[in-house]
């Protein structure tokens, strides 16, 4: 479990907004480079293979939603646009880091309710209406930040209590640990793995549509986040956090890998939750089951409350029942297979 906690603060603590991947790129190069080779392609793909024979591709998308700097204004302010999903309701009043020529801080601007009107209290900020304050000049701004520099909320890691971490990018950084953690004992079996940590995932899964396209996998698990049940949310759409990982059933995602996912939890003990979902997955998933002639693709979702926000919050115990899961699966079907 500490293990797991000190891998979840190292990656969420590393930047990596959506087409500005390049610091989460190095930390994960690094990371991987004891199981084999490593590239990173011209999307800023993190790619490792090893071993031979049957082939399996694990993806989980490195990039993180954001903003991105569009104007410095003449008072000082700075304008920002979103990079991905960007729910602006909390965005008021939050801290966030400007990510310039050097990291900045700064907080987004708000009305003092004493000066707000009765519309105002009902009103949905647009993102283009909030404004960033970090106490500069325009002048001094102009020496550090420039329009399209990424701004994030500020990192936040926060231990909760029984084993839950609340962080700002653990979608996709808690799919990123649980694969990981996987490698050592998938590095012993008798078949070829492909590790592809994917970028623009939030922008349109960009990243995973190009860089799978050479792989030629015979399967594919794609691992990401999906919801987590809390008050004011339908439980037929939720998982429940700390019930282990979700096994996605979809029309997109291959039955039998699907079902085998499900015999391999329940034979090697591992706690799951089915997540069923009537069309599209709504992750890489989507793209890589349609690269080349097609690619059995199967999807393990950690369940996680609150996200897209930068209070996301995830059980380390789910990160490592997704990690086991991965592994007893690929274990039985190569042992399948070589019997």
């Amino acid at each position: 479990m500490e293990n797991i906690t000190k891998l979840l603060k190292e990656l969420t603590q590393t930047v990596g907004v959506a087409g500005c991947e390049e610091n989460i790129v190095r930390l994960l190069e690094n990371k991987l480079s004891e199981y084999g080779e490593v590239t990173v392609d011209s999307m800023n793909n993190v790619c490792c293979t090893f071993g031979e024979g049957y082939h399996f591709l694990l993806d989980a998308h490195l990039d993180e939603i954001g903003f991105v700097v569009t104007e410095i204004t003449e008072d000082g302010f700075l304008k920002i646009s979103n990079c991905g999903g960007i729910d602006t309701r909390p965005l008021p009043a939050m801290e966030v880091s400007i990510w310039g020529r050097e990291e900045i801080r700064g907080v987004i601007s708000t009305l003092p309710p004493h000066l707000q009107t009765s519309d105002d209290e009902k009103k949905v900020p647009k993102l283009s209406e909030l404004s960033v304050d970090t106490g500069l000049s325009k002048e001094q701004l102009e020496n550090i930040v420039s329009c399209g520099d990424r701004v994030t909320f500020k990192r936040n890691f926060t231990p909760l209590l029984n084993g839950l971490i609340s962080a700002s990018c653990l979608d996709d950084r808690s799919g990123v640990a649980a694969i990981l953690l996987s490698l050592d004992y998938l590095k012993k079996l008798p078949c070829k793995i492909t590790v592809m940590f994917s970028s623009q995932e939030e922008v349109g899964t960009r990243g995973a549509k190009a860089g799978v396209y050479d792989k030629y996998a015979d399967e594919a698990i794609v691992v990401d986040v999906s919801f987590a049940y809390t008050p004011g949310c339908d439980k037929l759409e939720c998982g429940e956090i700390s019930k282990g990982g979700m096994i996605g059933f979809s029309p997109i995602l291959d039955k039998d890998m699907s079902n085998a996912l499900v015999s391999a939890a329940t034979e090697e003990n591992i706690p799951f939750t089915r997540e069923i979902m009537s069309g599209k997955t709504g992750t890489n998933a989507d793209v890589i089951s349609i690269s080349q002639s097609g690619i059995k693709t199967a999807l393990i979702s950690i369940p996680e409350k609150y996200m897209h926000q930068r209070v996301e919050v995830v059980d380390t115990a789910d990160i490592e029942s997704v990690s086991r899961l991965i592994c007893a699966y690929i274990g039985k079907k190569v042992g399948d297979l070589n019997a």
